[in-house]
């Protein structure tokens, strides 16, 4: 007879090790399972445009319907995975690793590889989505689905959404191993730590640009602006945001862990 955790991670993988999942955990798990609902109803929309094809009443916005619905299931199906460790893990050594070295593997990848990709993604898709809402962007055919922008936004925020997904499996695997310490969990993603402080800096000061700016400068004038300029190093060129951004992590991961340091010192 298979135990109520057997049964578990057949039918619900959101439910196991729901004893160490954090807020950020549940909360990736219940909009993904909101999000499944998407899928019997693309599996309608299939079905009705296969139908009506073949009585010769084909329907553009159904094909765009279908596209729409499969972006955004897996999309947020994106997120779910790597809450769950539901993903496909190509690896013929993971499995026989011990508990220790399975969780630096993680963290590892999901804070250093992973996690600065989808912000990566995340700052990409947001002009994608800026041009999109802009030019009011819809269909291709006549009669298919015209607010095609409403997708760009969709997918922008998808991978916030799975940054949220990536930083709680993070805060988890790290506080398995050791006492949640902010600057351990800064460490583990310290890609991620040094991209989004890159990230405010650079959007930080295009807003201020912007702001002080006479009327009517456009954003790429804002961009050329002497404060995005670049500082070369080698045979490669870094804008200031990226030097500062970076300095900025080194410094915040070192200050968090000198003041735990003290702080440990003071209670002994």
């Amino acid at each position: 007879m298979q135990t109520e955790d057997e049964v578990a991670a057949v039918s619900d993988p959101g439910e196991v090790g729901r004893e160490h999942h954090n807020k950020g955990d549940r909360f990736v798990v219940h909009v993904s399972n909101i999000a499944a609902w998407l899928f019997p109803v693309l599996v309608i929309a299939i079905t009705a445009q296969v139908l009506m094809r073949n009585f010769g009443q084909n329907q553009a916005w159904l094909d765009d319907l279908q596209w729409w619905l499969y972006g955004a299931a897996v999309l947020v199906g994106v997120g779910y995975a790597v809450t769950t460790d539901s993903h496909v893990r190509v690896d013929i050594f993971y499995d026989n690793f011990q508990a220790e070295k399975r969780a630096r593997v993680d963290l590892f990848a999901l804070g250093w590889l992973f996690l600065p990709f989808v912000m990566l993604a995340w700052d990409v898709t947001f002009g994608y989505a800026q041009q999109s809402v802009a030019s009011n962007e819809g269909s291709d055919s006549p009669n298919g689905l015209h607010n095609l922008w409403l997708l760009k936004i969709f997918m922008n925020l998808s991978f916030l959404f799975v940054a949220v997904a990536c930083w709680s499996a993070i805060v988890r695997i790290q506080s398995k191993r050791a006492p949640f310490r902010w600057w351990r969990i800064l460490w583990a993603a310290f890609p991620a730590t040094f991209f989004t402080l890159n990230l405010m800096l650079y959007y930080g000061l295009w807003i201020v640009i912007w702001i002080i700016s006479p009327a009517g400068t456009s954003g790429r004038e804002i961009t050329r602006h002497d404060a995005f300029g670049e500082i070369p190093i080698g045979d490669y060129a870094f804008t200031y945001t990226t030097v500062v951004g970076l300095a900025l992590a080194i410094v915040l991961v070192l200050a968090l862990r000198l003041m735990d340091r003290s702080s440990n010192a003071g209670q002994g």
